[in-house]
This record gives C-alpha cells, sequence and structure tokens, in this order.
C-alpha cells in the first residue's frame, strides 16, 4: 500500500507538468484512483465486527404494492407512512452515493412494488452515473414490467428479479389476492426477449399453496434462460406464519431429484443467497434460499434503507436507525458515515432462527423491502 500511495504522489507531481495535456493527466488520475481504491481496506463502516463486508445495499423506493400477497401483506393491510416522511428521490439519491463512495458497488430497487413509484425512471438513470456502482437491480411483482421494460433497460437496470409464486391463474388470484397471473407472464417473455440472461423468478413455497408446483416450475427451465429461486416460507408480521407451511430447501430438494436424479450443483460467489443447481441439457439453473433451514448469515454482505429511510443491517432484525431523521436534521456525510458503522458495527452474528423470529416484532415484508 506504502509502495503504491508513493507511486500515487509521484504520478501527482507529473500531472502539474502535464496541465497543458489535461486528457494524458485526466487518464493518469483516474487510473492511479482506482488502483488506491483496490489496494486499501474496504471501507471500515461498512465492515461489520465479524469482518463482513458489505458492498450491496437494497433500497426500498415505496411501500405500495399493487398486489396483496399472503406472505408480504397482512390480511388486514398496512397503515402506509406518509408521503412527507419518506425519502425524497434526492435524499435517496444522496445515501445512494455515500454508500457507493464507501464501497457498495451493487445496489437493488425493491418495494412495495417498485416500478409504481412515478419517479423510479429518474433515480435508476442517477444511479447509472454514480462512479464504483456496477449493478443496478430491480426486484418487481411483474405487473408493470412490459410496458416499462424499455426505458428501464435504457436508464440502466442491469439485473431482473420478477414474483410469481404460481403457475396456476386461479391460484396466482388466491396468494396476491389480485388478478394479473398473465401481466407477469408476459413481462417474463419480454425480459427474455430483450436479453436479460438471466431473468431471475422468485418463488416462496408454502405448504398447502403451490409446494406441488416446484417441477413445473424447474420444467421452464428446459428451453428459457430462467433461473428460478425457491424460497423457503419467512416469518414476518401479519403473515400468520407457522412452522407446517415452510417446505425446506432439502425437501423440495429431494422432491426434484425423484425427477432428475442427474440435478447437479451449480458453484456461486461466496456472497450468494441462493444454492445453485442445474438440470443437465437444461438452458437455465434453479436456486433455494435457504433462510430458513440452513441460514447464510456468515457471509451476508447487505443492507437494507427503507422507503422511510431506516437502515436495517439484518432483514431479521427489529432494531433500526432512521438516516432520514440524521439527514433531515442537517447531519453532514461524515456524521452520517459514524452512524452508519455504528449500526453496521451492531450486526448480530446470524440472526435468531425462524422460531425465535417468528415471536419477534418486525415490519411486515411489505415494508421492509425485502
Amino acid at each position: 500500500v506504502v509502495h503504491v500511495f508513493m507511486s500515487y504522489l509521484v504520478r501527482r507531481q507529473m500531472l502539474k507538468s502535464l496541465r497543458t495535456d489535461t486528457e494524458h493527466a485526466g487518464f493518469i488520475f483516474k487510473y492511479h484512483r482506482r488502483v488506491l481504491k483496490d489496494v486499501l481496506p474496504f471501507s471500515a463502516f461498512l465492515t461489520d465486527s465479524f469482518e463482513r463486508r458489505h458492498n450491496y445495499l437494497r433500497i426500498s423506493l415505496t411501500e405500495k404494492c399493487n398486489l396483496r400477497c399472503q406472505y408480504c401483506m397482512p390480511q388486514e393491510g398496512v397503515t402506509l407512512t406518509p408521503r412527507s416522511h419518506l425519502l425524497t428521490a434526492e435524499e435517496l439519491l444522496m445515501l445512494a452515493r455515500l454508500f457507493v463512495r464507501e464501497g457498495v458497488n451493487k445496489i437493488r430497487l425493491t418495494g412495495g412494488e417498485p416500478l409504481i413509484r412515478p419517479d423510479v425512471l429518474h433515480i435508476i438513470a442517477e444511479l447509472r452515473k454514480l462512479e464504483g456502482l456496477k449493478t443496478i437491480a430491480v426486484t418487481t411483482n411483474g405487473m408493470n414490467l412490459t410496458r416499462l421494460l424499455p426505458s428501464l433497460k435504457k436508464a440502466g437496470v442491469d439485473l431482473l428479479n420478477i414474483s410469481l409464486d404460481t403457475l396456476v391463474p386461479a391460484k396466482f388470484e388466491l396468494i396476491t389476492r389480485r388478478k394479473g397471473f398473465h401481466k407477469v407472464m408476459e413481462g417474463i417473455e419480454k425480459a427474455i426477449e430483450m436479453g436479460y440472461n438471466p431473468v431471475k423468478v422468485n418463488c416462496v413455497v408454502m405448504r398447502g399453496l403451490n409446494e406441488d408446483e416446484v417441477i413445473d416450475f424447474v420444467s421452464l427451465t428446459e428451453r428459457k434462460p430462467l433461473d428460478v429461486r425457491f424460497i423457503e416460507y419467512m416469518p414476518f408480521d401479519g403473515n400468520r406464519w407457522n412452522f407446517k407451511m415452510m417446505v425446506s430447501y432439502q425437501e423440495m430438494l429431494d422432491c426434484l431429484k425423484q425427477k432428475w436424479p442427474n440435478l447437479e450443483p451449480v458453484p456461486g460467489e461466496e456472497t450468494d443467497t441462493a444454492k445453485g443447481f442445474r438440470v443437465p441439457g437444461f438452458r437455465g439453473q434453479l436456486g433455494f434460499i435457504t433462510s430458513m433451514s440452513e441460514h447464510f448469515c456468515g457471509s451476508c454482505n447487505r443492507l437494507r434503507i427503507t422507503a422511510d429511510g431506516n437502515l436495517k443491517v439484518c432483514l431479521f432484525g427489529n432494531s433500526e436507525v432512521s438516516l432520514r431523521d440524521f439527514l433531515r436534521s442537517g447531519a453532514t456525510e461524515e456524521e452520517l458515515l459514524h452512524i452508519i458503522g455504528a449500526a453496521v458495527g451492531r450486526k448480530k452474528k446470524q440472526h435468531a432462527g425462524m422460531f425465535n423470529i417468528s415471536q419477534m416484532k418486525n415490519r411486515p415484508m411489505i415494508l421492509i423491502g425485502g
């Protein structure tokens, strides 16, 4: 690091003699800033006491949604936060810039349903300008996707996750409490048509509702570039979670191996949330998000900002810090970093386990953003 830093100082001196050649000087400065960023330690503010580096930020754009999924939205609905208490686009982008400057290189936009926020395209286009941000992802229920997809791609969306819990239209209406199955399927096809590869499909598996469809979902990957991710049913306020409804990853895997005995694991990154598999010869793949039966807390690299500006360091944790309040009280960027760093530093080694989580007070999923 000392060698690189001294090299940087030498070249900085060289820049003074190259002021007339601004193009050359700009190249040297940008190159050595990148080198320094690569060799210096990851931001202490985004590193917790277990040395987990948080380079992935999920931002909820809205608490509103045009579906009412059973596992996400309480049957009686939720009380929405007053608009004045939600992050403005400017506040959201200011926080995003701060996190990216500290080392976040992937941002996922969630909701509610992020595509119903009127300024979503403006937000994505502004995020795309952030130096160091490699990936912009969107998680959507797909209802508005076909109409918005060309604009989303133009604005800079790299990855798409589309929620779909059943391939049966009548069952879709039962799970989501709304119509719209064909809109979602059309959105998935449109994403494939526009070159997204893979298109990730998120399926929350619930016993008695859709556990009998896992084979049908995997069959979709035979000819389509889909990554179907089966998510274990998780407890949140108001979703009436109980252990009997949860279908474990091992149970789903055993079922699929009866159909495809040659199902093979797919190597992934250390921080991946899904355990990946593939049927040999199939174009796409599948995965299991095993938050309940086999947590992956040890490699967690994710932080969350809710639509009302709260920082959550763990999806299942009930402690939150209002970055919005500090922003609006005039906190400087340096003060915000210390607040963020303190919250990250308090992150626990792992979540409390599914039975304890089910007894803890937490937000409904709709108000967290996934």
